[in-house]
């Protein structure tokens, strides 16, 4: 049980639980105290010393339950009441079976999983007794013995450590399911199967249909057990791998379905950057021992280094300034820019950010008391999809805003350097690049269009510190990863 538990928590970490060694480590003493015999126990168990959030548990409930509902037998077709070829009708003949249970009908008189009245679970070589009283061939393989015979709790364990063979919980992707249900089948002698189907098929046809019958509905139970193993051992990769797809697609072209996906990467990347850079802030390191200042601090005791001095290496808390052209061609790069940048509070303390397309203003206020939604709509109402002009936005913000910019200030212009050929102005952002600390330019377009057209690219990058092509989540994560390792 140990092993199941294992692959219980590696399902509930796809599922988003956040399960470390340690909460494993607990949970695990946890259910050896209370046992596994009551369910309803082992649930609440496994909630409590797991789920630190209402979110939390409403996914591990769900994940329990889905983990620990092993798929129902499938039912085969009734019995078709044709004789066989030798034409012997009769129910109760010593040579023609009656009609066994199928699997996934439990017998009459007996709960699901149990046995009654004394009988034994089959053994391979054993004759085992039919529902209408008469006898499965000894010489018919496990498999063909345990249809015929309709003990799904014999059949249930088969499946169980066939799954187990088959290491079924290292599925990954839809792609797998008929490799794992192949496995689970061969493991189970499927081939053993069709080599009674075949030998019943020339000597007991009716047998033979039943079989028959009970062999696609064993199909069926497996193919459920594939999927369901799926949903729990697939949805980490998948979500990963859809997550890889989004991280690399370019923001300008995100679908409108991929818009709250999108979002939802940029917030994690933004927690993964504050778990990254905020703990060194948090944890000064001591620095190198002053050798000079140790000895004149102990002079009193004829220099023994009681008392130490180190050398600790100035850092400057982090500032930063964003400018977002919000112009129809850029406006989705600047959403999901501006609410990484709003993420990483821990990080970045002091953050003022402006839009603009053809006026600039800030829009910090905005980004702080209203949700992404609300904030970019109040945005691009007041100065969004106009015309770009760069020149007379950095007019706006010479005149405004010029001294929030100080030697420990990171200016970050996000846009794509198109001014619809108007006087750009590029002596304002070299005013700007020789007050800040450092002048970062991300630009959405691709480089082989930059200085083509009225792209003024270029004659900008003159005065920049840094000039990045950023056109997708995974370049906007490693561009502002750089900006806050600066201060690190």
């Amino acid at each position: 049980m140990r092993e199941n538990l294992h692959r219980f928590f590696r399902a509930a970490r796809g599922a988003g639980v956040h399960v470390s060694p340690a909460e494993s480590i607990d949970a695990m003493r946890a259910v050896a105290a209370v046992g596994f015999d009551n369910r309803t126990v082992l649930r609440d168990t496994l909630l409590l010393t797991l789920a630190k959030s209402e979110d939390e548990k409403r996914s591990l409930g769900e994940c329990f339950d889905l983990f620990f509902d092993q798929p129902d037998l499938a039912d085969a077709p009734p019995e078709n009441a044709e004789t066989d070829a030798r034409g012997e009708g009769e129910e109760g003949a010593g040579d023609q079976p009656g009609s066994p249970p199928m699997p996934g009908a439990p017998q009459d008189g007996l709960q699901d999983g149990q046995q009654g009245g004394g009988q034994q679970e089959p053994q391979q070589g054993d004759q085992q007794p039919s529902a209408a009283g008469g006898g499965v061939s000894s010489e018919l393989g496990p498999l063909a013995r345990m249809l015929l015979s309709g003990d799904r709790a014999t059949l249930a364990a088969a499946l169980a450590n066939a799954a187990n063979a088959a290491q079924l919980s290292n599925i990954r992707y839809f792609t797998q399911r008929g490799i794992f249900s192949t496995r689970i089948l061969n493991e189970l002698g499927i081939e053993r199967l069709r080599d009674d189907l075949d030998r019943l098929t020339e000597t007991r046809p009716g047998e033979a249909e039943r079989l028959a019958a009970a062999t696609e509905a064993l199909r069926d139970t497996v193919r459920d057990q594939v999927n369901q193993a799926l949903l729990l051992y697939g949805r980490e990769e998948s979500e990963n791998l859809r997550n890889e797809i989004l991280r690399n697609a370019p923001l300008a072209r995100i679908e409108p379905r991929q818009v709250e996906e999108m979002r939802a990467l940029i917030r994690r990347i933004a927690r993964r950057l504050r778990e990254r850079y905020s703990k060194p802030r948090k944890r000064q390191r001591r620095g190198h021992l002053d050798v000079r200042r140790t000895l004149r601090r102990n002079a009193a005791w004829g220099g023994v280094p009681f008392l130490t001095a180190w050398k600790r290496k100035h850092r400057d808390r982090p500032k930063i300034v964003a400018l977002c052209d919000v112009s129809g061609s850029v406006a989705r790069v600047s959403d999901f820019f501006l609410l990484l940048i709003h993420s990483l509070h821990e990080v970045v303390d002091d953050v003022r950010s402006f839009a603009f397309s053809g006026d600039l203003i800030e829009v910090s206020d905005i980004l702080e008391t209203m949700s992404p939604e609300e904030a970019m709509r109040e945005i691009m109402a007041k100065v969004g999809f106009g015309s770009s002009d760069y020149g007379n936005s950095f007019v706006d913000f010479e005149k405004g805003w010029l001294d929030a910019v100080t030697p420990q200030t990171t200016v970050i212009v996000l846009g794509d350097a198109r001014s619809n050929n108007l006087d750009p102005r590029a002596d304002i952002l070299r005013t700007i690049g020789e007050r800040a600390k450092r002048l970062v330019w991300l630009n959405p377009e691709n480089r082989m269009a930059w200085g083509w057209g009225d792209s003024e690219m270029p004659r900008y990058a003159t005065f920049c510190t840094v000039v990045r092509q950023c056109a997708t989540a995974r370049q906007l994560e490693r561009a502002v990863s750089d900006i806050v390792a600066s201060y690190q």
